[in-house]
């Protein structure tokens, strides 16, 4: 019981024991109305670290076009924001990005087997890749994944025992090894290795490691995902970095799922499902592609198309094999991530 409500139940002491039952029995049936009465007219969304600005945009445009509604947001890294669930946070929906974060709540009971056949393109609305931001005149030459391994070069990203972005990053950093270095499992763990050995400081989320490098001025390069990238620059400059764009790198989706428990225990399922229809929309769509996103929306992807440089995208399934094998090899408990990252 929250103690907002304690003046309310204050007014029935003093008066005759039978009325003050009766009083107190209102009080407390009313003290249950606000929560169903107002679940169908708000939402709380857990997201992903760097995502505030890109959902402040959207929950504002989803407001508009339904008068009434609150949108509250929760971000930081979304492993960290998935276990917040099962322990309590009561997210209506969440919107990821990271597969085996959504895959985490399915295993605890929140959200419903067969999530990614309930909205489009693998219920992600837009995607995007890990990239580089350095600074201006790029002085250490950073061109592609295989610099980052050099002596000379500092890394940021974050922890990627905590951050869905970091561990695209890592992903990424296997991927490209693969192609380098062939079946060679000594070279590729030898390259993901000294890429972490270059990290001076490991941050628990995305826009921890921008503060990071952007801020505090540590580092040569950051990888995070494209979209922050474009952030980044717009933000603090694009006259101190420079965008650049790796050989290749691994397709991000940004999933999204309804939390059935909270949902269904709030009665919000269906403005939970409205609100993630919304952003598949041609406005949730245009909105997403200004923050840098990449959609699926064709019409709004041609308008976009100049902010957008071509790149060779690998996805998880060709390179790994799915996430479920991702999820045993490389993030389960004395997995190869636990091997590489070590004691960092």
């Amino acid at each position: 019981m929250r103690a907002t409500f304690t003046p309310e139940l204050s007014l029935v002491f003093g008066v005759p024991r039978m009325k003050r039952l009766l009083l107190l029995g209102v009080a407390l049936f009313g003290l249950a109305l606000p929560h169903a009465a107002g679940a169908a007219d708000k939402l709380l969304n857990a997201s992903y670290d760097v995502a505030r600005e890109l959902f402040a945009a959207e929950n504002e445009a989803f407001i508009k076009e339904n008068p009434g509604v609150t949108v509250d947001q929760s971000h930081g890294g979304t492993s960290k924001q998935a276990r917040a669930i099962t322990e309590g946070l009561e997210a209506d929906v969440v919107t990821f990005n990271q597969v085996t974060d959504i895959d985490f709540l399915v295993q605890n009971g929140f959200v419903a087997e067969g999530w990614q056949t309930q909205f489009a393109n693998n219920a992600s609305p837009f995607y995007s890749f890990p990239s580089f931001l350095v600074r201006a005149g790029n002085p250490k030459n950073i061109k592609d994944w295989g610099d980052l391994a050099r002596d000379d070069v500092k890394i940021v990203f974050p922890n990627p025992k905590t951050s869905g972005n970091a561990r695209y990053t890592y992903l990424a950093a296997v991927a490209y090894a693969k192609e380098a270095f062939g079946d060679d499992e000594a070279k590729i763990d030898a390259f993901i290795a000294k890429i972490f050995d270059n990290v001076p400081v490991f941050d628990t989320g995305g826009r921890a490691a921008t503060t990071t490098f952007v801020e505090r001025e540590i580092g040569d390069v950051i990888i995070t995902f494209e979209a922050e990238t474009q952030a980044i620059a717009k933000q603090y400059g694009e006259d101190k970095f420079e965008s650049v764009v790796p050989s290749v790198s691994l397709l991000a989706e940004f999933p999204v799922a309804i939390v059935d428990k909270v949902a269904d225990a709030r009665g919000s399922r269906d403005l939970a499902k409205s609100y993630l229809e919304f952003l598949y929309g041609p406005v949730g769509q245009k909105i997403a592609a200004e923050f840098g996103h990449r959609v699926h929306d064709e019409t709004v992807a041609a308008e976009f198309k100049d902010r957008f440089p071509e790149i060779r995208l690998v996805d998880v399934d060709d390179v790994f094999g799915g996430w479920k094998a991702i999820s045993a090899e490389h993030f389960a408990e004395g997995g190869k991530l636990d091997k590489l990252y070590g004691s960092r």
